[in-house]
């Protein structure tokens, strides 16, 4: 078993001077491009052989690096090509906040919005914030949700990263404490194997301000990956998550690799390996796979 550092740019963006740098100071790393000027393994010694002695030796290198633009991840050999994939939806996935949308195509934005934040940065507890969001949405058309649909884009990469996954024999799962009117589409498009979210209540064509039972939050996020960890028959190490907010932190703490991209700040305080400059094909670079192993759809 060995720490691998990876560390990744926005393309062009990493010279070899910042190698050279990184080298000088650390001459016994080795080093293995992953896409030139793009992404690169640094590799600990054997002697490096426990994850407190690794995470020093990275909080070392991130302090040499002295880029601003970079995302630096800290991984160990074993399994690291995943077999499991958990994702989040909004503000992951895709780029929107897709309720919020919903919201501000109601003409109650700023109300709902409000209360989304607070819920993503752990301030209200999930399941209370989704009710009170969704009490006042009561009325509103379901041609609305079309709407939101209609301008929901997808982050730079997903449909790249779960190709490249699945053509690498991964299992994919997009779970979401949004709604499966969206992770539905989403999921074709990006073509998960499966997808999980809440389920919008309706009555005349109308949102009758209610969400039909059991709601999907942070608790039930970390049930689908234990449970398909149990049917795929993987270990722990073989499982890897990714998400922004407070309720993907259960998850995101328990997979074998979580990874926050654009955290919320209580994310970013509690997980290690983050996204933050660069977009999910970092999610493929940190775990080992070099760009032409990219597959496109």
């Amino acid at each position: 078993m060995s720490f691998i550092f990876t560390l990744v740019t926005p393309p062009s963006l990493l010279n070899q001077s910042i190698i050279d740098r990184v080298r000088q100071k650390f001459s016994y790393l080795n080093y293995q491009w992953l896409s030139h000027e793009e992404a690169i393994d640094f590799i600990a010694p054997a002697s490096i052989n426990n994850l407190t002695g690794a995470l020093a030796l990275y909080q070392d290198i991130k302090k040499s690096l002295d880029i601003d633009e970079a995302d630096f991840f800290i991984t160990c050999s074993t399994h690291r090509k995943k077999r499991l994939l958990i994702a989040d939806m909004d503000s992951t996935i895709v780029k929107n906040e897709t309720l919020d949308d919903l919201a501000a195509e109601a003409g109650i934005g700023d109300r709902i919005s409000a209360i989304t934040e607070r819920a993503m940065n752990g301030e209200l507890d999930f399941e209370t914030a989704l009710k009170e969001r969704i009490a006042l949405l009561k009325n509103v058309s379901i041609n609305f949700l079309e709407k939101t649909w209609n301008k929901t884009k997808l982050n730079e990469g997903a449909k790249i990263l779960v190709a490249t996954m699945k053509n690498h024999y991964a299992h994919t799962a997009l779970i979401s404490g949004g709604f499966t009117y969206f992770t539905e589409k989403v999921s074709q498009i990006c073509q998960f194997d499966e997808n999980h979210a809440n389920q919008l209540s309706f009555q005349d064509n109308m949102l009758d301000g209610k969400v039909i039972p059991p709601i999907l939050g942070k608790e039930a996020k970390l049930n689908h990956l234990q449970r398909l960890t149990k049917e795929l028959s993987l270990s722990n190490d073989e499982t890897m998550a990714i998400g922004d907010g407070a309720n993907d932190l259960p998850m995101l703490s328990s997979a074998g690799l979580g990874i926050g991209f654009y955290p919320k700040p209580i994310v970013a305080e509690k997980i290690i390996n983050k996204i933050q400059h660069t977009s999910l094909l970092s999610v493929l670079f940190v775990q080992g796979y070099k760009r032409n192993e990219f597959t496109s759809l």
